[in-house]
């Protein structure tokens, strides 16, 4: 679904009483279906859109709910516009591109500055300061296979390095937590899969189309599942590592201990993942208990001493 599209079809109902279906297919180049779906997703988005059947019937903004470009506010204005730059520095396209235009076309000339001052206050650059370069241009090739329900063809790694090669339907892109994923139909899993864009090589979008399925949204919230898992260890840190730490706990688990250093309730899983949280503190950080967890650190620790020791 376009979000220049959305945008234009408001844009002609503001400006014209009334317009059919058919013409708005004809314009856009799309089914009438999808129209239909257009109209709905403006419906939920909070612009109220009524159906007129009959000769000279159509698509209206309902009178009563009629707006025009003061609905927005100077916040509001800001708002998207400062929504619709982040993304498109990000996924281009000339959708995104033209969106934006015509969202500036809302703004009056007299509080061009206001709006202008108040989008920059915020500045989401969701632009990695390295890393794979492939990121960028399979964002685009999944985008476009999206739109146009094209089949996707790539090798992927898992965790422990073994690679697959997989054919799927691509259903959603995904920011989580910094990383780029795509939710997709996996054919050789007959299920759904969040793939995560640096696992992924050879990525080539196929000919063969599909015919989109029951989407199942992806689960990104573990906070609850978490929380059932984890349990706190005591770890000491030095000061220097104290921005860092804080990205995985409050500060209130924080007890100063000296001048430099702070004795931290830190929440914890044992598995691989936790346990390279910890290395990624360095020698700013030592595990005080339990006993158990402090034990395998040293463990680990001399396993990888090993390495460099032979």
């Amino acid at each position: 679904m376009k979000v220049d599209r959305l945008v234009s079809i408001i844009m002609l109902l503001l400006d014209k009483k009334r317009i059919g279906a058919k013409e708005l297919a004809e314009m856009f180049e799309v089914s009438l279906r999808t129209i239909y779906r257009d109209i709905d997703a403006i419906n939920m988005g909070g612009v109220p859109v009524r159906a007129i059947p009959g000769v000279g019937g159509g698509f209206e903004i309902m009178p009563e709910y009629k707006v025009d470009n003061k609905v927005f506010s100077a916040t509001d204005l800001s708002a998207i516009l400062m929504g619709l730059s982040s993304l498109s520095n990000m996924v281009q396209g000339d959708e995104l591109v033209n969106a934006l235009a015509k969202v500036k076309s809302f703004v009056p000339a007299e509080k061009a500055k206001d709006i202008e001052w108040k989008a920059n206050q915020i500045a989401i650059e969701l632009t990695p300061w390295m890393g794979n370069r492939n990121i960028q241009p399979y964002l685009e090739i999944i985008k476009t296979a999206m739109q146009q329900n094209k089949l996707l063809w790539f090798e992927y790694r898992d965790r422990f390095g073994n690679k697959t090669a997989r054919v799927a339907e691509p259903y959603q892109l995904v920011l989580k937590n910094s990383h780029w994923y795509w939710q997709g139909y996996c054919h050789a899993r007959k299920d759904y899969r969040l793939f995560k864009l640096s696992r992924i090589s050879g990525l080539q979008m196929q000919n063969q189309t599909f015919t989109p399925r029951a989407y199942e949204k992806p689960v990104l919230d573990f906070a609850d599942i978490l929380q059932t898992m984890q349990t706190n260890i005591k770890i000491r840190i030095h000061k220097s590592v104290m921005d860092t730490v804080l990205e995985y706990c409050d500060y209130d688990n924080f007890l100063p201990d000296g001048e430099e250093h702070y004795m931290v309730q830190f929440p914890f899983i044992e598995n691989d993942y936790y346990y390279n949280i910890l290395f990624s503190f360095g020698d700013k950080c030592e595990c005080v208990e339990p006993v158990h967890v402090r034990a395998e650190v040293k463990r680990r620790i001399d396993k990888i001493a090993a390495i460099y020791n032979n």
